[in-house]
């Protein structure tokens, strides 16, 4: 193994679950709570999309980092424990799923904490964080670092790993992309809505192949951001197995959990540290707050 993120891999690849359940649908009004159909589609996803996903996971023999909610984790005891115990990462994915940029820095830090309270009751070990939404902050790397967490797994800068530096320490960015997420290909709901486009699996499978064969060629990151409650859905969950099949049969992809990868990147000297830091806006040429 070399001193660098990718190892000897042409391109590392990180299976990442966000098993948000009902709390999307949730953070758009808790009036939505009394709408069964809805909440039975959510309920899906940790109900049965997880666990065959879990056997997909088995059978191919290949690690995942399972996104989860702090509120998912506390309705549902021993999802959590459950997940790490087939031997996969269990991540910080808001207490919530509300998105960070809806809140105050103050509100932010309390639904962060929170979270971080349900996994540390059910004795999981949490090594990084997802923002609801992909709606990070400029604060949401500071509070990541701040609680000692290795990554952070939210933001578009690059297709590579790269380090943030902020007052509270330093951690490690696994950048994520629209282009690798099953929510825009899968998602539908009447109301709230969500979405309304549902894709034939074949071509997303065949649109994510491309991606990763793009990757192979360029050397990145190929993070893959599936949901439970889509991804989970017989065809869609075998148009995955075939796409993660395909990249075993490359013979230079590696599959690592997210935890793993960032300790690699963080030991990567090649990669410089970048401050997060928003641009600065003249109010006279956009001067609409």
């Amino acid at each position: 193994m070399t001193d660098t993120w990718r190892g000897r891999a042409a391109a590392v690849a990180t299976l990442t679950f966000d098993v948000d359940a009902e709390t999307p649908i949730l953070a758009h009004g808790r009036r939505y709570a009394r709408h069964a159909m809805t909440m039975s589609h959510q309920a899906y996803g940790p109900e049965v999309g997880v666990p065959r996903l879990l056997d997909m996971l088995d059978e191919l023999g290949v690690p995942a980092t399972f996104f989860v909610p702090g509120w998912v984790a506390e309705q549902r005891p021993g999802l959590a424990a459950g997940i790490v115990e087939r031997g996969h990462e269990v991540a910080h994915h808001s207490y919530s799923h509300r998105a960070p940029t809806s809140m105050s820095e103050k509100e932010e830090r309390a639904d962060f904490e929170r979270a971080l309270e349900v996994f540390a009751r059910q004795g999981i070990e949490i090594s990084g964080h997802r923002a609801a939404m992909w709606e990070a902050t400029w604060f949401t790397a500071e509070l990541v670092a701040e609680h000692g967490l290795l990554y952070d797994s939210s933001l578009m800068a690059d297709d590579r790993p790269y380090r943030l530096s902020t007052r509270s320490g330093e951690l490690v960015e696994l950048p994520v992309h629209w282009s690798l997420d099953d929510w825009e290909q899968y998602a539908f709901l009447p109301q709230p809505h969500v979405g309304s486009v549902i894709e034939d699996p074949r071509k997303v499978e065949s649109m994510w192949r491309a991606e990763l064969d793009a990757m192979r060629h360029y050397g990145c990151l190929f993070n893959l951001t599936s949901h439970p409650f889509l991804s989970g859905r017989p065809a869609r969950a075998m148009a995955l197995r075939r796409l993660v099949e395909y990249a075993l049969g490359c013979g230079d992809v590696e599959f690592l959990r997210c935890r793993d990868l960032a300790a690699r990147a963080g030991r990567d000297a090649a990669l410089s540290p970048r401050e997060p830091e928003p641009p600065s806006v003249d109010a006279d040429v956009y001067p609409v707050e």
